[in-house]
C-alpha cells in the first residue's frame, strides 16, 4: 500500500504537468489564437505556341493541353515561393506591418521581422503553392489576418506570376531574333559575296553563262556532223554514176573538208585550247555555292521573321482556373482540431514517459 501511494506520488508531477499543458494549449487554440483569412486560387501555365503543336485531333490536344508543361509550373512555383516575389509583395502590400501588428497573438505575429531572411522564413509559413501532377494544376494559398489582405496577396501573387512566364518567355524569344539578326546580317554578306563571285567570273572570261556556250558548241557540232552525213550519202551515190575527179565530186569533198575542219575547230573550242569544259565546270561550281548561300539566306530571313512575331506576343499564356477567392470567415487555425491533437500528442508523451521512469525504478528496487 505504502508502495503504490509513493508511486502514485512520483507520477503526480508528470501529469500534472501534461494536464497544464494540455489547458493552456486548449486555452490558447481556442480563445487567444488570431484567426486567419485564407485565399486561395487554381492556375495552370499553357504554351500558345501553335508552330511546334504535334497532332491535332481532339483528343491528344485534351490530353496534351490539359495539364500544361510542368516544367513551366515548376518554375512557376518556385517563383512564388521566391524571395522576389516576397519583395513585390512588400512593395505593394506591405506585408510586413499586417502580420506583424500588435493586436495578433503573440505566438501567431510577425515578431523578428526585421530582416529579409526573418520575413521570408514567417512568409513560408503563411504562403503554400502546390503543384499538383495528377491535373497539373497549381493551388496557391494565402493566409492574412484580414480577408482584404489575403485576397490582395493571392490577386498579386497570380497577376505577377503570369508576367513573370511571359516575360521570361519573350526575352528568350528577343534573344533569339538578336542572334537571327547577327546571323542574317552574316549570310547576307556571304550571299553577296558569292553572287559577286559568279559575276567577277563571267566577265573575266568575257562569258555569261559558260554552260549555255557549250550547249551552244555542242549543238553546232550535231549539226555540222548531220550535215557532213548527208554530204558523204550524196558523195557515195553520185560516185556510182560520176567518175571520182567529176566537179560535182569534187566540191562535195571539199565541202565535207570544209565540215571536218570546221568540227575539229568547235570540238577544240570545247574541250581542247579554250577549255570550255573546264569553264563550265568552275561556273557551275560558283553557281552552286552562291544559291546555297541565297537558300541559307532565305531561310535566315523567314527564321527571323517567325521570331519577331513570336517575340512581340504572348508565348506562355497562364490561365486562371478559380480566381482568388474573397473569404467571408476565418478558416485557420483549426481550433478543436489542434486542441484536440495537441491533447493526444501530450498524453501519450506522458504515458511513454511514466512508463519509461517505472521501468527504471522498478529495476532500481
Amino acid at each position: 500500500m505504502a508502495i503504490a501511494l509513493r508511486k502514485r506520488a512520483r507520477s503526480a508531477p508528470i501529469l500534472s504537468l501534461a494536464v497544464i499543458l494540455c489547458a493552456l494549449a486548449a486555452i490558447y487554440w481556442l480563445f487567444i489564437a488570431t484567426p486567419r483569412y485564407v485565399s486561395e486560387s487554381h492556375i495552370i501555365v499553357q504554351n500558345t505556341d501553335l508552330s511546334n503543336s504535334g497532332p491535332t485531333d481532339l483528343a491528344s490536344a485534351l490530353i496534351d493541353g490539359a495539364g500544361g508543361n510542368s516544367a513551366d509550373q515548376l518554375l512557376l512555383r518556385d517563383y512564388l515561393l521566391s524571395v522576389g516575389m516576397m519583395q513585390k509583395l512588400e512593395d505593394e502590400l506591405d506585408i510586413r506591418e499586417h502580420w506583424s501588428q500588435s493586436w495578433i497573438d503573440p505566438i501567431s505575429r510577425l515578431w523578428f521581422g526585421y530582416t529579409d531572411e526573418d520575413l521570408y522564413e514567417y512568409y513560408l509559413d503563411r504562403i503554400t503553392v502546390e503543384y499538383d501532377e495528377y491535373d497539373g494544376v497549381i493551388v496557391i494559398t494565402a493566409e492574412a489576418f484580414d480577408a482584404e489582405t489575403a485576397h490582395a496577396i493571392t490577386s498579386t501573387m497570380v497577376r505577377d506570376g503570369g508576367e513573370f512566364m511571359n516575360r521570361m518567355a519573350q526575352d528568350l524569344a528577343l534573344e533569339q531574333v538578336r542572334f537571327l539578326e547577327t546571323q542574317v546580317e552574316r549570310l547576307g554578306d556571304r550571299a553577296m559575296a558569292e553572287r559577286q563571285a559568279v559575276t567577277s567570273y563571267q566577265n573575266r572570261n568575257g562569258l555569261v553563262s559558260p554552260e549555255q556556250s557549250a550547249q551552244a558548241l555542242t549543238a553546232i557540232i550535231a549539226q555540222l556532223e548531220r550535215q557532213r552525213s548527208e554530204l558523204k550519202i550524196e558523195l557515195s551515190s553520185m560516185g556510182a554514176y560520176l567518175v571520182s575527179d567529176h566537179p560535182s565530186l569534187v566540191e562535195i569533198r571539199q565541202q565535207i573538208a570544209a565540215i571536218d575542219s570546221q568540227i575539229a575547230q568547235e570540238r577544240r573550242r570545247l574541250s581542247g585550247g579554250e577549255q570550255l569544259n573546264t569553264k563550265v565546270e568552275q561556273f557551275q561550281q560558283l553557281q552552286l555555292k552562291a544559291e546555297f548561300a541565297q537558300n541559307l539566306y532565305q531561310n535566315a530571313l523567314t527564321a527571323l521573321e517567325k521570331g519577331r512575331i513570336e517575340g512581340g506576343r504572348t508565348i506562355k499564356a497562364m490561365s486562371v482556373i478559380q480566381p482568388p477567392t474573397l473569404p467571408e470567415e476565418p478558416t485557420r487555425p483549426s481550433r478543436f482540431y489542434n486542441t484536440a491533437l495537441f491533447i493526444l500528442v501530450v498524453v501519450m508523451l506522458a504515458g511513454l514517459f511514466h512508463l519509461v521512469v517505472a521501468i527504471v525504478r522498478d529495476h532500481k528496487d
